[in-house]
């Protein structure tokens, strides 16, 4: 499991299109291949999604509001809102929060992380 953090000082200008991009620019998160499944998670106060081995690589970005992460382990990794947790195919794992969390979970059969 990798935890990802995301900053406008990362984001590199969008190039020439033939279409109109004016100071735009972006991040390369991840990128894959196969069956594809994108989810809005909504994690109330103290709830848990329990530990369970993932069917596709999965990347869980925290949209608003901040939980945890937590590997075969079992181990709670902070995630904060702007940043997001790459999970490998068949890696254990668990989610939470005790504030409250909405999160986007991009699930792809072959996820790949692009270097940080």
């Amino acid at each position: 499991m990798k935890i990802l953090g995301f900053n406008a000082g990362m984001a590199e200008r969008i190039g020439s299109r033939p279409y109109e991009v004016k100071r735009a620019s972006s991040i390369g998160i991840a990128e894959g291949e196969g069956e594809l499944h994108v989810y809005v998670v909504y994690l109330e106060p103290g709830r848990v999604i329990g530990p369970h081995e993932a069917g596709f690589g999965q990347l869980y970005f925290a949209a608003s509001g901040d939980g945890w992460i937590a590997g075969g382990d079992g181990e709670r990794i902070a995630l904060a809102e702007g940043e997001a947790a790459f999970i490998q195919r068949g890696e254990i794992h668990s989610k939470g929060s005790q504030t409250g969390l909405t999160a986007l979970m991009v699930q792809v059969r072959d996820l790949t992380a692009l270097a940080r």
